[in-house]
């Protein structure tokens, strides 16, 4: 019998420690230049809530390549710096200096030695020559925080999502542009493929969630390429809020780096893809500084509801990024059979809660079975396609 724990297989939520790699790969000459920019960002990043400490590695076979580990309380904590406009504005010196980079994040696990004096000594602001016992007592005693506590069983699938808004008034030709073009190929390379691409609206949002086996970054990089997604993208440049220039590195890195939707949590009951099963999205636009919370309470919701057989939730995916939360549904048969159960507030005062850290409840708290379908209505977002890979169709 599968247990809860092993049905999900991604979580941002379980107040571990997380661990950032960093990969660079530095532009000829411009070693100097990226010491000085890794100074002013370290600065910045030190006084960050949340975070604990980093290390600046070099290669020792190849001079130009690099390497930057951070250690932080926990996975919301640096999500919502990433996620930062302070964080998109501290990293661009970087791309000056920097050819190529790849980051990486994993929850702490397991560890060893770290009672000594290693442990100490990878305190910030301890040079290699200090003694191990000028750490920071606050420094080791947040480094001791919480292990994950076992691990996840992944489904070899990545899950990411893309937002973006456009210019109201232009919702019906962006969509019509968006459920128009071709597909990108899905075979990535030998080792990654893409799998699932999901396109939903919601007033002049635009959400993309994808679906892919192998690595993430390689999928982004082959979609960008692809002739007939270029021309999607240039198409619907007009109507976007956020101007972009795609020719441009510069332009393009920062509207895909505000774009991201990263997925938080996943969990799912088990049963694998069904053509019984139906896709949905819900659009939560959290008050300011209630994004976290706000996901959390639905993850919670989703975790108890496949581990119930009788629940038509199959999967579902939440992803969040500040205020911007998007819960990815899939479903057996009606959405509006059990309402309170699809907006993630069946049982108990989740309703009142959810009314409380949503920016749009302003008709107070849905309490009657009519009442939440109505708010679970104003919650849908519109399907505009959903595209399986040739062989999984």
């Amino acid at each position: 019998m599968t247990t809860l724990s092993e049905r999900i297989s991604q979580s941002a939520f379980d107040d571990s420690r997380l661990r950032v790699v960093l990969l660079l790969d530095l532009y000829d000459g411009a070693q100097n230049q990226f010491l000085e920019v890794y100074e002013d960002l370290h600065k910045q990043v030190s006084s960050v809530p949340g975070h604990i400490r980093d290390e600046l590695c070099q290669s020792i076979e190849n001079p130009s390549q690099w390497l930057i580990t951070s250690e932080w309380e926990s996975a919301p904590r640096f999500l919502a710096w990433v996620n930062s406009e302070e964080h998109v504005a501290s990293v661009q010196p970087l791309h000056g200096c920097v050819r190529d980079t790849r980051s990486l994040r994993f929850s702490v696990l397991r560890e060893t030695g770290r009672d000594g004096p290693a442990a100490a000594a990878f305190s910030p602001g301890v040079s290699a020559g200090a003694s191990a016992g000028s750490a920071s007592a606050d420094d080791q005693e947040r480094s001791r925080g919480r292990l994950q506590v076992a691990p996840r069983r992944g489904d070899g699938v990545v899950r990411h999502a893309l937002t973006f808004t456009v210019k109201p008034g232009s919702e019906a030709v962006v969509a019509e542009l968006l459920s128009g073009y071709a597909s990108p190929q899905a075979q990535v390379d030998e080792h990654t493929r893409l799998r699932r691409s999901s396109l939903f609206m919601h007033g002049n949002r635009v959400v993309r969630a994808m679906e892919v086996e192998g690595d993430l970054l390689a999928a982004l990089r082959h979609v960008a390429l692809q002739p007939e997604v270029r021309a999607l993208e240039e198409a619907i440049n007009p109507y976007l809020e956020q101007d972009r220039d795609l020719s441009d590195p510069g332009s393009a890195r920062t509207f895909f780096t505000r774009a991201a939707l990263p997925a938080v949590h996943h969990v799912a009951a088990g049963g694998g893809e069904s053509p019984q099963l139906a896709r949905h999205a819900l659009f939560y636009p959290a008050k300011k500084g209630c994004g976290t919370e706000l996901a959390r309470l639905l993850a919670a919701q989703d975790e108890a509801a496949v581990d119930d057989s009788a629940s038509p939730i199959e999967a579902s995916t939440v992803f969040q990024r500040d205020d911007v939360v998007v819960r990815l549904l899939d479903l057996r048969g009606p959405h509006d059979a059990r309402p309170a159960l699809t907006l993630g507030v069946e049982g108990g005062h989740k309703a009142a809660v959810l009314a409380r850290l949503l920016d749009s409840a302003k008709d107070g708290v849905p309490t009657t079975h009519q009442e939440i379908s109505r708010f679970l209505e104003r919650s849908e977002m519109r399907l505009i396609t959903d595209r399986r890979s040739p062989d999984r169709a």
